[in-house]
């Protein structure tokens, strides 16, 4: 809420309306102008931008596994601010600087999004966290619940969320510019796992804290491949190609199709090239298939890694298309196609999306994107568009297809949403993560 009173009026009337209910006094929104002290989890590649992001704020401190990153992002702010405290183990962090945080900016592999941010969220702090928010469904429920339990402003990193493509791409279909959507058709561009085993255990290297590295994950020895980006190969701490890929490319099949009022579904990989146990398959066909949800029609969607099917290709093509990632939505009236992050959404053949009337905006615009929005609602301003409320359940959405994945090609599941449970025991098992003790969510 914006403060229209006095910095110390406002906390004396906070602190006599917690004690008379007898819970402490929670700041929940700081003045516009007003510097909030965020911390750092994950300074290194998708990260790199989050320490300047904390310091144009009030950077409390910097948390990564390894010391060359660190050193790196250091380096990168220059004399913007004082040298923050550093931490390698994001625990140690909260338990230093708690009272010192509003929120926290969270780039990690996917393993540690959910423990990372489930501590910030039971200490009262605001989260921004990368896609997938997990690496598995029941920790996405878990965060969206305590986050709207802890009344925390939070937002997930698809950026294309924020974006005005997949806000236009909901206003043409909602308003029928191709009908009723029956199916659609997304490709990730990208090609995540293989066929190798667990190699043999190598030398740590210097200044790569690999302890803190496996955090929940199981114990076992460092080996190359994994840090700094091909863990998304491996399924102890990446989620997959569509993991990875997929809370960008079917963000707008989400969103705009209102897959969230859907109590069942049905979900089921097609086909596959056969991973390992250690690594993901790849070349994914998943295939989910929905009823219909209010006046939202049937539609089944499908999601491919890294290469369109012949018909979608001949489709493309005949309307003069080249698309290298996204999605293709096939209603009763026609065609839309978007880009990989919602970008470019149009009616093809573009004759058709000229004819077309432009509908109103009737979404709300974000004004600083996934992260400007956090910052801004942490001040006052609405709440992010992919706050944990949307970005929980459209990442478990994203994850059932991961579980699929992982049963293997022809076992169709039925999913139910509100108890989060299969009719295969295979694919329940999934659901869940064992932690590593004292790294639970």
């Amino acid at each position: 809420m914006p403060r229209t009173s006095s910095r110390r009026t406002f906390l004396k009337q906070s602190a006599l309306a917690a004690s008379a209910f007898g819970v402490p006094a929670i700041l929940s929104a700081r003045a516009p102008n007003e510097k909030l002290g965020l911390a750092v989890i994950g300074c290194g590649g998708q990260g790199g931008g989050n320490p300047g992001t904390a310091a144009g704020e009030r950077l409390v401190a910097l948390c990564d596994v390894d010391d060359k990153k660190i050193a790196e992002a250091i380096k990168k702010l220059g004399d913007k601010v004082k040298e923050p405290p550093v931490y390698h183990d994001y625990r140690r962090m909260y338990d230093k600087h708690a009272k010192d945080l509003d929120g926290v900016l969270i780039a990690t592999p996917d393993h540690h999004h959910a423990p990372a941010a489930i501590r910030a969220i039971r200490a009262g702090k605001s989260v921004f966290c990368e896609k997938p928010l997990t690496w598995c469904i029941s920790e996405a429920r878990t965060l969206a619940t305590e986050a709207k339990k802890n009344k925390v402003h939070t937002s997930m990193g698809n950026q294309g969320h924020a974006g005005e493509g997949y806000r236009r791409l909901c206003e043409y279909i909602w308003a029928g510019a191709i009908g009723d959507v029956t199916e659609t058709h997304s490709m990730m561009s990208r090609s995540f796992g293989g066929k190798s085993e667990r190699p043999k255990g190598e030398k740590v290297p210097d200044g790569l804290h690999w302890d803190e590295w496996l955090g929940p994950a199981g114990d076992r020895d460092y080996h190359g491949g994994l840090h700094t980006f091909g863990w998304r190969n491996w399924i102890e701490f990446g989620t997959g190609t569509l993991g990875d890929m997929g809370c960008h490319v079917l963000d707008g099949t989400f969103w705009a199709l209102k897959l969230a009022e859907a109590k069942s579904f049905t979900v089921e990989c097609v086909s596959q090239t056969a991973g390992s146990k250690e690594q993901f398959a790849q070349n994914n066909h998943i295939r989910w298939k929905y009823g219909p949800r209010g006046k939202m029609p049937a539609v089944i969607v499908n999601s491919y890694d890294n290469k369109w099917p012949k018909e979608i290709d001949e489709l493309l093509a005949k309307h003069g298309e080249k698309v290298n990632g996204g999605t293709v939505y096939i209603g009763t009236k026609g065609v839309m196609v978007t880009d990989t992050y919602g970008g470019g959404p149009r009616i093809v053949p573009k004759k058709q999306h000229d004819e077309f009337p432009s509908p109103e905006k009737s979404i709300p615009r974000s004004k600083g994107g996934v992260k400007g929005d956090l910052l801004a609602a942490m001040k006052g301003g609405p709440e992010p568009s992919s706050s944990f409320e949307y970005a929980g359940p459209f990442t478990e959405f994203v994850l059932t297809g991961v579980m699929a994945s992982r049963v293997g090609a022809g076992k169709p599941i039925a999913w139910d949403v509100e108890k989060m449970t299969a009719d295969l025991p295979e694919a329940n098992a999934l659901v869940n993560r064992n932690h590593r003790k004292g790294w639970e969510v």
